[in-house]
């Protein structure tokens, strides 16, 4: 920060009141450990994360980083406690690490997680509702609130005629939501799915031992001394380059397929409003959407039921957060005003992250952080000034 420093925002009674008002509705207080393995973060973080990342070689040979954010974290240690894999409610506040030009690597965030939660609909209208405290604290009674479902999407590529490798390959896609449309696009259109310097490479791998050829990618970097390249591990490169040789030289994705995605990614509204007109699609197109809408709608009216204005969310089809890692329901909560440039609050339901951090059985797990740096700069009335702000 430059008006105002990072230890003013740490310091912040409002951001503690917070986090205790979280304590009180079942949320126990968690303090991870600022130094983090970095492999988590490099795999399963977005490109945005991995490349802002600060990266500690470590004399044991795994690489260290200092904490990027705080959910993978949370959920490492909660991996490796006596309650994994039972439901467990956390809230946390703490300093997070990221280079970011012209501003301070170092800035605050406050949150909640919620693992195991059987009912997500109930969860997830929760969260929103808990994050919705914490701009009302910080004086922003009524936030743009706008919001996606990764688990459209992803029933939607499910429900499509489509090769498993182009499944994974739009699921990837969509998370990288700055470059959604390009991506699209050129999917669409273009007949050579790599740069043409890659290509002779590529067409070597097409027919090798899919470990053989990710081994062989992994050599050629170590030898060249390379670790990562904009953010990707080793491990990604080679997967990226055996996905495309997968898709061929030649192959693109199918006009009626592209025309059908963009009609979906035209929908947006009031969640009641993209609920209709996906159900029309839906039928319109044959396509078996039924489960994904059915969930959709019973989390809007989980929403109706915790006070929450289902009219005022801005719902997109195409919104999504850029990180890897989510599954569903994603939102994000700005200053209405504008004088606030990025997300106040942000979060959404991850239930593939346990998996993919080594767990056998997948776990439900939904949550969000606050910018203490971006609330604390709204300016609202200080915290003894009476203002109602403290709850």
């Amino acid at each position: 920060m430059s008006a105002v420093s990072v230890t003013a925002v740490g310091k912040d009674a409002r951001a503690d009141a917070l986090v205790s008002s979280y304590e009180r509705a079942g949320y126990a207080r968690v303090e991870p450990a600022v130094l983090q393995p970095a492999e988590p973060f490099l795999a399963l973080s977005g490109e945005d994360i991995r490349r802002r990342m600060y990266l500690i070689p470590d004399a044991g040979g795994d690489d260290l980083c200092l904490r990027p954010d705080l959910t993978i974290p949370v959920a490492l240690d909660y991996l490796a406690s006596p309650q994994a894999g039972r439901p467990a409610r956390f809230s946390y506040l703490g300093p997070v690490f990221r280079q970011r030009p012209g501003a301070s690597g170092e800035f605050w965030q406050a949150g909640i997680e919620s693992f195991g939660g059987a009912d997500k609909t109930a969860a997830d209208a929760e969260a929103l509702a808990l994050a919705l405290e914490a701009t009302a604290l910080y004086g922003v009674a009524a936030p743009d609130i706008r919001m996606g479902d990764v688990g459209l999407f992803a029933a939607l590529i499910e429900a499509l005629d489509l090769a498993p490798v182009w499944r994974r390959r739009l699921a990837k896609d969509f998370n990288r939501k700055t470059v959604l449309a390009e991506d699209l696009h050129r999917l669409a259109v273009t007949g050579q799915n790599g740069s043409p310097e890659y290509q002779g490479v590529l067409a070597a791998l097409s027919n090798a031992d899919p470990k053989a050829a990710r081994a062989l990618v992994a050599d050629l970097l170590s030898i060249a001394g390379i670790t990562t390249v904009g953010g990707r591990s080793v491990a990604e490169i080679a997967a990226r380059f055996l996905e495309q040789a997968e898709l061929g030289a030649g192959a693109a994705l199918p006009a009626e397929t592209s025309q059908l995605i963009a009609r979906f990614f035209a929908v947006a509204g009031d969640p009641a409003a993209a609920a209709a007109a996906l159900r029309g699609f839906a039928a319109d197109a044959k396509l078996d959407l039924a489960a994904a809408l059915d969930t959709f709608e019973a989390r809007n009216a989980r929403l109706a039921n915790k006070g929450i204005d289902t009219a005022r969310i801005r719902f997109a089809t195409s919104f999504g957060r850029g990180l890897d890692y989510y599954t569903g329901v994603v939102f994000e909560l700005h200053d209405p005003t504008g004088r606030i440039d990025g997300q106040l609050v942000a979060g959404g339901r991850y239930d593939g992250l346990f998996a993919r951090l080594g767990h056998a059985d997948p776990i439900p797990a939904v949550g969000f952080s606050a910018w203490i740096e971006r609330l604390f700069a709204l300016g609202a009335a200080p915290w003894a000034s009476g203002s109602g702000a403290a709850r």
